[in-house]
């Protein structure tokens, strides 16, 4: 099994055999901490804290961290939406998306660095994204166009669909060097950003031109999208290294983790790309 080159996923904890479980066979030859199973086999037995995960256990675990980020993201679009609708003060919207990014950033640096699948850390860290996302959600809603977040979430969720038939065919191999070129590219594209905020901030226009809605900026949120996209193979090649290494189930919080922050960050982009297309 090749080593992944993503940062965020290296130096987790490996176990040898199942997980850590005796790999002697048991009577019958079932493995030690295994139990039959509904189709007459034998597998992890369910009750086993320490069983390894399984598609199953990152698919529950990202739809549950899917759904705090929709719940708190939709009970704040409202709230914000009918402030805006209201005519009052914009101030509490903007504290919630800058208070929601910050909580969100420091949970994602804890998982990150500390290598935790802690799901308290995460399910906060979904929690503090949707109020992010909803209170930028409801500004575009309120000043751009009605409907948009649906479009928004509509697309990236066919992005997510297409890019992971692409994975499961087979149809765009990740390997080492696809991996690198991605991370770069995603390095790169954030550079740009900071490059155009700093400028931004210190000429007081709209920086190099990549975000300003023109031609310039429709291009550079395609190639980001294109990226983000790309940053979801890798997500789901991390997932199947870790099915594959028979790391403990806890480990599909982490999993989850990773596919959130790409999911969020493709959202973002196509809900920016949107708003350009509807000024246009």
């Amino acid at each position: 099994m090749r080593a992944t080159s993503n940062p965020a996923f290296r130096n987790l904890p490996s176990s040898g055999g199942y997980a850590g479980f005796d790999t002697r066979s048991a009577p019958g030859g079932a493995q030690p901490g295994y139990g039959q199973t509904s189709y007459g086999g034998y597998g992890p037995a369910t009750g086993s804290a320490d069983r390894p995960m399984t598609v199953d256990d990152v698919v529950i675990k990202t739809g549950i961290t899917l759904a705090v980020t929709f719940l708190t993201g939709i009970i704040t679009a409202v709230w914000a939406m009918g402030r805006i609708d209201a005519g009052l003060s914009m101030g509490p919207i903007t504290g919630a998306m800058i208070g929601g990014m910050i909580v969100g950033l420091i949970c994602a640096l804890v998982v990150i660095f500390k290598k935790t699948p802690n799901p308290a850390l995460v399910l906060t860290y979904a929690a503090a994204e949707g109020v992010f996302l909803g209170a930028i959600t409801g500004v575009f809603e309120a000043f751009v166009a009605r409907g948009i977040a649906l479009q928004a979430i509509m697309a990236t969720g066919i992005v997510f669909a297409v890019m992971l038939v692409v994975y499961k065919t087979g149809a765009v191999k990740v390997t080492p060097r696809l991996t690198k070129w991605v991370i770069g590219a995603a390095v790169g594209a954030a550079a740009f950003m900071l490059i155009n905020l700093l400028v931004g901030m210190f000429t007081g226009g709209s920086g190099i031109g990549i975000r300003d809605g023109g031609p310039l900026a429709i291009v550079f949120s395609l190639v980001v999208i294109g990226i983000a996209a790309f940053m979801l193979l890798l997500d789901f090649d991390m997932a199947d290294q870790m099915i594959r290494q028979q790391m403990p189930q806890k480990w599909a919080w982490y999993a989850a983790f990773g596919l959130m922050t790409t999911l969020v960050w493709l959202y973002l982009e196509i809900l920016r790309l949107l708003s350009y297309l509807q000024s246009d």
